[in-house]
């Protein structure tokens, strides 16, 4: 299965100012989670980001949460133990307005929510083996498709990195990297905007 667009979410957890100097491939990490969230700008993917304890580990990296729709604040290490992540990548269902007796129930219609549902998030983050993983298994566990983009993942450890990775895989997450969330939005050549994507990767 690919990833397309305009079914995509891309979710960034926790590139924060105190954290990420102690990230194995810190810069790397980091510089892949900025052409991923201009990627989404650049395809139209909502883009949401979280942040750790920030009184602790500071804020985002200023330009990467720029470029995020809504940053969620989370002491859970799982951003999905908290209601803010999955209600913005899948609004509650709004209630019906107006006199509900004033038609009868079959002529009613159902509740809706407000976007489409976007049911493939694109996660990327630190630490991998904390809560990029636990994140990642809240979402599963809430029935989304899951793709871990791993070049943009990172742990102070290559070898927690590595394990967290393993165990997702074996969840049930996709594991790709930022070219190949890139190529799969874009889909052709002919795309008008295959060219600046060409352009973010290289």
């Amino acid at each position: 299965m690919l990833i397309t667009a305009d079914q995509a979410q891309l979710v960034l957890v926790d590139y924060q100012s105190k954290l990420m100097p102690a990230i194995f491939e810190g810069e790397k990490v980091l510089a892949n989670a900025m052409v991923l969230a201009r990627l989404a700008k650049l395809f139209d993917v909502p883009c949401w980001g979280t942040e750790q304890n920030p009184s602790g580990l500071g804020p985002n990296d200023a330009a990467l949460k720029a470029l995020c729709r809504n940053t969620f604040a989370k002491m859970h290490f799982g951003a999905c133990a908290e209601p803010d992540l999955v209600d913005a990548l899948r609004p509650p269902a709004k209630p019906l307005s107006g006199n509900a007796r004033s038609l009868p129930k079959h002529l009613q219609k159902a509740k809706q929510n407000n976007a489409p549902e976007r049911e493939q998030i694109v996660l990327a983050g630190c630490e991998a083996h904390v809560c990029l993983l636990q994140t990642a298994l809240g979402l599963l566990e809430q029935e989304f498709e899951v793709w871990v983009v791993t070049d943009a993942c990172s742990s102070r450890t290559e070898r927690n990195r590595d394990a967290a990775f393993d165990r997702l895989a074996g969840a049930g997450a996709e594991l790709v990297t930022t070219e190949m969330v890139a190529f799969e939005w874009c889909e052709s050549a002919e795309d008008a905007r295959f060219k600046e994507m060409l352009a973010l990767i290289k």
